[in-house]
């Protein structure tokens, strides 16, 4: 063929298929749209999901803590393993373990001075029940076992919110010293609003609890 020949390209335009431009051209695959997010749209909060709900195993580890500017001794520690906090405060068993298993930490620490007559056991205020809570159930029990006084509602709170809580004198102890329990600490808030209350009365405080909710 003489290089000077054009070619005659009809043959290959005849193959080639051409898009409609008449209007906007969809470059999205059919999954696309169903794939689509609005960056902007506002993030909905995940329901709760009690599956990451704090458990504890119940192996005996006995810690000093300080948190919210108050030191508080523990039992047991926050476990990736074992019974969910909700399960524990349901079984109404766990009082009876509780009481049974703090009431000899406690007689180890103090001693002697449980004896003196200068020491009762008080708990934090009911929030969300008007009858007794498990801590004061527990409370309860503790004081029957080490034989000193117990007294309910020492502290009433105006609020449900356990952070930044200001706490009010109800029932104000006779004895100087108090063995302040609760049944679960996390940020420490609940007991440094309960130290604050006693040392106001000058009452002398020394803080347990059950289980330390925090890794």
């Amino acid at each position: 063929m003489d290089k000077r020949t054009p070619i005659d390209m009809q043959e290959f335009l005849n193959d080639i298929s051409v898009p409609d431009l008449s209007g906007p051209l969809d470059l999205s695959s059919p999954t696309a749209a169903h794939e689509q997010k609005d960056i902007f749209a506002i993030e909905k909060r995940k329901a709760w999901d009690k599956s990451v709900e704090a458990r504890c195993d119940f192996i005996r580890r006995v810690r000093l803590t300080r948190r919210a500017d108050t030191f508080f001794i523990s039992l047991w520690q926050k476990s990736l393993y074992g019974r969910t906090l909700t399960d524990i405060k349901g079984d109404d068993s766990m009082v009876a373990f509780f009481a049974d298993s703090i009431s000899p930490l406690i007689r180890d620490i103090l001693g002697e001075e449980l004896n003196t007559g200068a020491w009762c056991i008080v708990t934090t205020p009911k929030r969300r029940h008007l009858v007794k809570n498990f801590a004061t159930r527990i409370s309860e029990m503790i004081a029957s076992q080490l034989n000193i006084p117990f007294y309910e509602d020492v502290a009433f709170c105006h609020s449900k919110q356990r952070i930044g809580a200001v706490f009010t004198m109800n029932n104000l102890p006779k004895e100087p010293n108090c063995i302040v329990f609760d049944d679960f600490v996390t940020t420490g808030s609940t007991l440094k609003a309960m130290r604050n209350v006693l040392t106001e009365h000058h009452k002398n405080c020394v803080f347990f609890t059950g289980i330390n909710n925090k890794l």
